[in-house]
Order: C-alpha cells, then sequence, then structure tokens
C-alpha cells in the first residue's frame, strides 16, 4: 500500500500537523511519496528527512495498484492533485484545512481514521466524471479537468462565445464569458455564476453564461454524452481559458471542444455523509439567521 502525499507549500500548516500526518502514514507502515514543492517545507518544519526517492515532480509517474492519493489542503489543492495523476484512476482523500470543502470534506483531526479505512480496505469511493478540453494548442492533446473550463474575458471587451451543443446552435453569449462545469463542479465557479446545484452522479454537463449581455440567458443543462463547441469572438478584450484552477491565453477566433473524458477520478466520501448533508453544513441551508 502507497499513499501519494500532495499539499501545496504556501499552505499554513504547522510543524505538528505535519508531524502527526507522516508520523501516521509510518506508524501504519505505509509506503509513500510526497509532492516535490511540499517535501523541503515539510522538512524544514518537522526535521523528518524525506528521501530523494519518494519525491515526485509535476506528474506522478506510475504508482502501485493499491496506491491512495491523500491531498491536504482545500479544494483547490485536491484538483491540482488530481491532475498530477495524469488520469491515473487512483482513489483521491480529501483532508480540509481550507475553508468551504466540498471535496476536502475528511477533518484535520481524523488522519488515523483515514488510514485505518485505507489499511483496511474500507474506503469508500464515487467515481466522478471529468471532461476533456481540445483545441488549446498544446500538440493537440486534450487537457482535463475536474470542476470545469471557463473562457473568460481579460480587460474591458465584452466576448462573444458561439455555443453548439452536437452541432446544434445554443447562442452566442455575448458577456464575460461561459463555464461548462460537470456535476462535482456545480457547487464551484459554476454556482456563482448562476448554475444550479447538480447531484454527483447526474449524467450531465452545466453550460453557465458568465454576466451575459442578454439578461434572459440563462444556464442550460445537456446529457454528458455532447460535444460541446465554443468558437471565441474578442474584438477589444484578450480571453483567457481557465481549466480548474489552471489559466492559459486563448486566440480570438479560437475554437474549443469540451466533451466528458474517458477517464474518471476517485473521490474518497465519508460513512454516513451524503452529499446533501455537506450541502446542508456548507452553505447552511435551513439555518434561521432571523435569531
Amino acid at each position: 500500500m502507497k499513499i501519494i502525499l500532495f499539499s501545496r507549500a504556501q499552505i499554513a500548516h504547522t510543524p505538528e500537523e505535519i508531524r502527526q500526518l507522516i508520523g501516521t502514514i509510518g506508524a501504519f507502515g505505509f509506503d509513500y511519496a510526497v509532492n516535490e514543492e511540499f517535501a523541503p517545507l515539510a522538512e524544514e518544519l518537522t526535521g523528518i528527512r524525506i528521501p530523494p526517492e519518494k519525491i515526485y515532480g509535476q506528474c506522478t509517474g506510475k504508482q502501485p495498484a493499491n496506491s491512495v492519493m491523500v491531498c491536504y489542503g482545500g479544494d483547490g489543492t485536491l484538483l491540482e492533485g488530481v491532475r498530477r495523476l495524469g488520469g491515473r484512476e487512483i482513489p483521491v482523500v480529501g483532508i480540509n484545512s481550507g475553508h468551504l470543502g466540498f471535496l476536502t470534506i475528511a477533518p484535520r483531526d481524523g488522519f488515523r481514521r483515514i488510514f485505518e479505512a485505507i489499511r483496511a480496505g474500507e474506503l469508500k469511493t464515487e467515481p466522478r466524471t471529468m471532461i476533456e478540453v481540445s483545441g488549446l494548442g498544446r500538440r493537440n492533446r486534450p487537457a482535463l479537468a475536474v470542476n470545469e473550463v471557463s473562457v473568460e474575458r481579460q480587460g474591458p471587451g465584452m466576448i462573444s462565445v458561439d455555443t453548439y451543443v452536437d452541432g446544434l446552435l445554443v447562442a452566442t453569449v455575448h458577456g464575460d464569458g461561459i463555464i461548462v462545469s460537470t456535476p462535482t463542479g456545480s457547487t464551484a465557479y459554476s454556482l456563482s455564476a448562476g448554475g444550479p446545484v447538480v447531484a454527483p452522479r447526474c449524467a450531465c454537463l452545466i453550460i453557465a453564461p458568465v454576466a451575459p449581455h442578454n439578461l434572459t440567458m440563462r444556464p442550460v443543462v445537456v446529457p454528458d454524452g455532447s460535444t460541446i463547441t465554443l468558437t471565441i469572438h474578442a474584438r477589444q478584450a484578450d480571453v483567457n481559458v481557465t481549466l480548474d484552477n489552471v489559466t492559459r491565453r486563448i486566440r480570438e477566433g479560437s475554437t474549443l471542444t469540451v466533451r466528458r473524458s474517458s477517464r474518471r477520478f476517485f473521490l474518497a466520501v465519508p460513512h454516513n455523509i451524503s452529499f446533501y448533508d455537506t450541502l446542508r453544513n456548507k452553505m447552511m441551508w435551513g439555518v434561521d439567521i432571523r435569531s
């Protein structure tokens, strides 16, 4: 059994937290690997030496079949950790040291319970849809995203996005941009743009305009077997494309193709806590704020 540990160096970890995390991994006898940004911070704060052969870079590379990735941080940390798996279907556990945390829902004081479940083979996971985006000019290789791909203006000018589903024109969206989201990403950027909350197991994708010029524009939910095509027009604005938390510039007139990926990621979920429990707890649904 191998633990692939991922965290960001800029997260305000305490020495005791890191010492407890690494110490618990060792106490259970797991092999482990640590990402190259986090390893020197862990050594500095705890004095625990991490051998070079246990440090990985921008990709985890090939790992044993019984590996588990443990991401320690917020949802953004987990998204970056999944990206480093490179599409490998390795279970991912999120330990929340952030704030809201829809994906990283395991508490930071629950290290031992998590590793007990891993050792006993009782880690409960559920498959989550990923999307792939073509047309970014990176050797024609599609890029993967867990939450969403967004096209957004940079600067004062409005942009227009011709939006097609399976070759049929949905609309030309005039405004700040557009988001194509997975069900997992429905509680992320898409939600702040007015998109619906979608249960993770729904077989759909969400198309949500960002600050549309036409106020009657609304998000659209389409089957996840659809092919979504976005053609970008921008006369007076630069345009960025963001996949989860990675942003790159794109040229005016570019066309992106978005579809469900054949690859999935497997998110660890706690026993006896449903998606709806998480919604109520994180978003305070049903809380009477009048008193």
